[in-house]
């Protein structure tokens, strides 16, 4: 797996978990399935982190994210 698409896909994860854990509290369950999303999320950034240490700094997330959508989108 490209460590770019790693990156991605982690953030992507982490953001779309944010609901799941705000709903499951809220709610007064426990949030397993938003937990396990986390650590999942976690792994693959700290994947793409470890592939090309220095690579990555918030200045070239918004870069990445375009890079990676050119080469999913035809």
């Amino acid at each position: 797996m490209d460590s770019d698409l790693a990156l991605v896909m982690g953030c992507l994860l982490a953001v779309l978990s944010v609901p799941s854990i705000l709903s499951a509290v809220s709610d007064q369950r426990a949030p397993r399935a938003s937990a396990l999303t986390v650590l999942i999320a976690a792994a693959l950034i700290l994947y793409a982190l470890r592939e090309n240490p220095g690579r990555y700094s918030f200045a070239e997330l918004p870069d990445v994210f375009v890079a990676v959508a050119a080469d999913i989108l035809p």
